[in-house]
């Protein structure tokens, strides 16, 4: 079993391979990670937004990173999963 610590460093690490030229810098939001069902859930959003939080420079298109805290396996959520994290997560 992973240590919060450990999960969210693999799910940083996760974020910045899959960073494209394209995009602002992204980060993983800290103070918002959660776990539940076994998964460390990492918000991220752009370094500028997580800044400011000035909805201005929030993307709406960025999908939590999922860390397995068993297995260590990481991925960005995806709709199908979104049972996963919204009420923990957003509070909805």
């Amino acid at each position: 079993m992973l240590e919060r610590a450990q999960a969210l460093q693999i799910a940083a690490a996760f974020l910045a391979r899959s960073q494209r030229d394209s995009e602002p810098p992204l980060a993983v939001d800290a103070g918002r990670v959660r776990e539940n069902n076994g998964l460390l859930i990492a918000p991220c959003n752009s370094v500028q937004y997580l800044a400011s939080r000035d909805v201005r420079h929030q993307l709406l298109d960025c999908w939590p990173i999922l860390v397995d805290l068993t297995s260590g396996d990481v991925r960005f959520g995806t709709l199908d999963g979104r049972h996963l994290w919204k009420n923990r997560c957003t509070g909805t």
